[in-house]
């Protein structure tokens, strides 16, 4: 597998079927219609079709070796929207069950050009809009966050850095507006993020960042994870020294996730 992922093979995918049961489970605690906070216009339905969409659209560019012009994004006339998420589920776990982790497959990061990528990356996706879902089913921060396992969480901490912050804003040319930089530390890990007026990166480091960045983000791996992906307010985590450094990772991975 890549050396981009920080757990493996086996337990991502086990890790993946515990999410789609904690996903299922809190879908059905509210009505469907109900509103997901952290995403506006989504409701609990329109989340769990999303999924499904994305797991078909993943088992197709698996499957055809590049991104698909066309997959099923709806439920069929006579399924419901919960048989359409477990189905597109079915379909891709055994599909990345079949496959070696570390053969090459088109994916949408340079970095890592291998199978394991679309699992990792499907199985955060699971772990966030499972949350939303969980969320909007009324159920408390605390039972949410000690859900997530924390050797999830940490590799959820190092996806949200180095494909969505220093990867995917490149991509969407967008940059930051001040220079500023901010150590995160999580879980014995440490990363370090920077960006400018022409530039956003972020990287894997050693704890000699922690005194040279202009900020620092600390906390539990699981707060810290839901934090990038702007589920949880900052009061949330610790900060420490530039507070607009801060704020300045917040937003731009409010554009790079959104």
């Amino acid at each position: 597998m890549s050396d981009q992922l920080l757990v493996d093979h086996g337990r991502m995918l086990d890790a993946l079927r515990i999410e789609i049961d904690l996903l299922a489970d809190a879908s059905q605690r509210a009505r469907g219609d109900t509103r997901v906070p952290p995403c506006p216009g989504l409701t609990i339905e329109e989340t769990l079709r999303h999924l499904g969409s994305v797991y078909r659209l993943v088992v197709s560019w698996l499957r055809d070796g590049r991104r698909p012009g066309e997959w099923q994004r709806d439920p069929g006339p006579r399924e419901t929207v919960l048989e359409f998420l477990r189905g597109g589920y079915d379909e891709l776990a055994e599909e990345l069950a079949a496959r070696d982790p570390h053969a090459h497959t088109s994916t949408w990061w340079p970095a890592d050009q291998t199978v394991g990528f679309w699992l990792r990356r499907m199985l955060h996706e699971t772990t966030i809009h499972r949350t939303d879902v969980q969320s909007a089913a009324g159920m408390a921060l605390a039972g949410i966050a000690d859900e997530i396992p924390e050797d999830v969480a940490i590799d959820g901490i190092d996806e949200a850095l180095l494909l969505w912050f220093d990867h995917r804003l490149e991509v969407l040319g967008v940059s930051g507006t001040r220079e500023g930089s901010v150590a995160v530390s999580s879980g014995g890990r440490t990363w370090f993020a920077r960006a400018g007026p022409s530039y956003t990166e972020a990287s894997r480091a050693d704890t000699a960042v922690l005194d040279q960045a202009d900020a620092v983000v600390r906390g539990e791996p699981a707060l810290v994870y839901l934090w990038l992906w702007g589920r949880i307010a900052t009061s949330m985590v610790t900060t420490e020294r530039d507070d607009d450094a801060v704020a300045q990772l917040w937003a731009l991975l409010r554009l790079a996730t959104r």
